[in-house]
């Protein structure tokens, strides 16, 4: 270089021009640019030099303007295609030549600027730029498009979030989803790295810790204030996809009634279906029939039969066993099933030809099976009905129903039956939680009744019933059984207060229940073989039992062999345990916002258990409100002693509740 020459070098990756002024020691030079300011820089950061001259740093800005107007991208398009087809690699100069008609510096350096700025048409090689292929252009183009299309729905993104932010109702995008998405995985997912959404939220100024993007979520709409996060963060969806919902649709509109020809018609029967109100999969339905001259009562368990929708392996069958179960939840249920077919031709709806999978029955002056049959069947269900009316029905001895009362007094005889078998009952307080649209909130505490009672019986008869014709028939089902317990000596337990502590005290003992493909005892039930069978809308393994029963009685190959079963049971009971954790978070979520809302009422507990006792740590009991939760006590108390407690914090998003005793007037 010499004093006096126009260089373009790069500033902190900026193009910039600058004359070259004096050399400083024997490799760097001295540059002005158009500012005035001074730059030392080596040879080798010079990009390029511009011809003619001696130039003055005064002169840059004039220059510069006029190498504007040579500016053409479309031009450098046509220089391309022209270049492409020669095979010709071009420089500055060469491409002044081609576009401009002319070697000026302005049209040179012009000619330079687009070439320095083209990421597409072209890539420098040595001291020329070589022209790329077709197919790279048509990569570059494309990758360019995405690029801005991904900046431009950033910029939507972000538009929409403030809008949200200011109250605004927003119809988010496809693409706003992805991103809300994203953002949400760093509270549904804290043990990952979110990166990509952490970058973007830094990038809007807000903060990417857990409760920060949890209250901008809310605060924004995507979700609510008491969001139920147990669930998004299982494999359980609220919603089925578009392609089961579409074979869902197909099966109810290829329905006939073809498909009842071969079933036993029992329409004649009287059938009851008991269940809480708000239950809208009716699954199970019950009758009595009186049998000759003796009138000998036959008592008909009658189960919803799903499977006449279904074929194993297909859609609805492999979504079911995905899901496994039904999900019952304070704010509402997450079918198994689509529930245009859950609540609609699967159920047992009053009024209505149904078709089941019916369990015949005749017990002994004891209460055992005397004999029984299975069918599939088309009932009439007569009376769709609630607990609070089958036990007003039952305590009024209404006589125009009979049956009721024959009912409740064979669950009567079979509890005795399977207690003298070795059934352990364990009766703890449950409670039910119901959260309305408005998010209301009540508790409502399950009290032991006859109806309830006679319902339940009546669901182990079936089962059992089921185990029987299982193993006579060497069936592939998945039974279910349950360890016999160590039970505390008969002494140390009448040492306990009767009721929820002693009870409590037996169920810390009690194994959990197993499914095997092969018949084993069920310990607390006191039978010998067992399998589920009364919940196929909404448990998986029931649906499982149907298939494998209605395929025996029509003597039929199996749908699933021995493996099969097996597989499924282990794969169900993956799922299965999450959505049984799913609704105890959920369930627990509730009760404490219940109690943070009623943090000025006054509860007797009753003291439980001990979970660390010479840490004061147990278990208390909410008799109210079939509550148990955990309190560090500060003084001695006795397991069973009553006291009153009130609400001292309870944070259902941290899953924090503390307790103090309520003692004096101004508690």
């Amino acid at each position: 270089m010499e004093k006096g020459t126009l260089i373009e070098f790069r500033l902190q990756g900026e193009r910039r021009l600058a004359v070259a002024e004096r050399p400083e020691g024997k490799k760097d030079w001295i540059v002005v640019d158009s500012q005035g300011q001074s730059h030392k820089i080596r040879p080798q950061r010079v990009e390029y030099i511009v011809s003619g001259g001696p130039y003055q740093s005064s002169d840059i800005p004039s220059f510069i303007e006029n190498s504007q107007d040579y500016f053409d991208l479309d031009s450098l398009e046509i220089a391309w295609e022209i270049l492409i087809e020669e095979g010709k690699s071009v420089n500055p100069q060469e491409l002044a030549e081609l576009l401009f008609s002319e070697q000026e510096p302005v049209a040179c350096y012009a000619a330079h600027s687009l070439l320095s700025e083209d990421k597409i048409y072209f890539k420098k090689k040595a001291d020329s730029y070589e022209p790329r292929s077709s197919s790279q252009v048509e990569d570059i183009r494309h990758q360019l498009e995405v690029q801005a299309e991904k900046a431009r729905q950033k910029e939507e993104f972000v538009r929409h979030l403030q809008q949200a932010l200011d109250g605004e109702v927003i119809n988010w995008s496809d693409s706003d989803h992805a991103r809300l998405e994203a953002i949400s995985k760093i509270v549904l997912q804290p043990e990952q790295n979110h990166h990509t959404a952490q970058d973007l939220l830094k990038s809007l100024g807000k903060n990417s810790d857990h409760q920060s993007v949890f209250r901008l979520l809310v605060q924004i709409g995507w979700w609510s204030e008491h969001e139920n996060l147990f669930l998004l963060r299982s494999s359980h969806s609220v919603n089925f996809s578009s392609k089961v919902s579409n074979v869902a649709q197909s099966r109810l509109q290829a329905m006939s009634d073809d498909q009842n020809s071969d079933r036993l018609d029992l329409t004649h029967l009287k059938v009851y279906t008991v269940d809480d109100e708000s239950t809208t999969e009716i699954d199970d339905g019950l009758s009595i029939e009186y049998i000759g001259e003796a009138k000998t009562p036959r008592i008909w368990i009658h189960i919803a039969d799903p499977t006449r929708l279904l074929t194993p392996g297909d859609e609805l069958d492999l979504e079911a066993r995905r899901r496994s179960t039904s999900l019952y939840l304070p704010t509402g249920m997450v079918p198994m099933f689509p529930s245009e077919l859950a609540t609609g031709p699967m159920s047992l709806v009053q009024g209505n030809n149904c078709s089941a999978l019916s369990f015949g029955v005749t017990l002994d002056e004891t209460g055992a099976i005397q004999e029984y049959t299975i069918h599939p069947t088309q009932i009439k269900p007569t009376y769709r009905l609630t607990y609070d009316d089958v036990d007003e029905m039952l305590e009024l001895g209404l006589t125009n129903e009979p049956e009721l009362a024959d009912l409740a007094a064979a669950a009567q005889a079979r509890q005795q039956w399977r207690k003298s078998q070795g059934s352990i009952q364990i009766k703890m307080p449950e409670a039910s939680i119901k959260v309305k649209e408005n998010e209301e909130i009540t508790i409502d505490l399950l009290e032991e009744s006859a109806s309830r009672h006679l319902v339940a019986e009546m669901m182990i008869l079936a089962g059992e019933i089921t185990g029987r014709y299982g193993k006579e028939n060497g069936l592939p089902l998945p039974f279910r059984g349950q360890p016999q317990p160590e039970l505390p000596p008969e002494e140390e337990l009448m040492l306990l207060p009767a009721g929820p502590v002693r009870y409590c005290a037996l169920r810390r003992c009690m194994p959990r229940s197993e499914m095997s493909i092969n018949p084993v005892r069920h310990a607390s039930l006191g039978l010998d073989t067992y399998v589920q069978v009364t919940s196929p809308i909404r448990r998986y393994t029931d649906l499982l039992t149907h298939f494998q029963l209605k395929a025996h009685l029509k003597g039929v190959d199996l749908p699933f062999g021995k493996d099969d079963i097996q597989e499924i049971i282990y794969s169900v009971g993956s799922s299965s345990y999450e959505a049984t954790l799913v609704e105890r978070q959920t369930n627990r979520y509730w009760s404490l916002e219940y109690l943070r809302r009623n943090s000025d009422k006054i509860w007797q507990v009753l003291v439980l258990r001990w979970l660390r006792e010479d840490e004061g740590l147990g278990s208390i009991l909410i008799e109210d409100l079939g509550l148990e939760l955990t309190h560090r006590f500060d003084g001695h108390v006795n397991l069973g002693d009553r006291l009153d407690f009130k609400v001292l914090h309870s944070d259902p998003h941290r899953d924090e509740i503390r307790f103090q005793e309520a003692i004096g007037a101004n508690l």
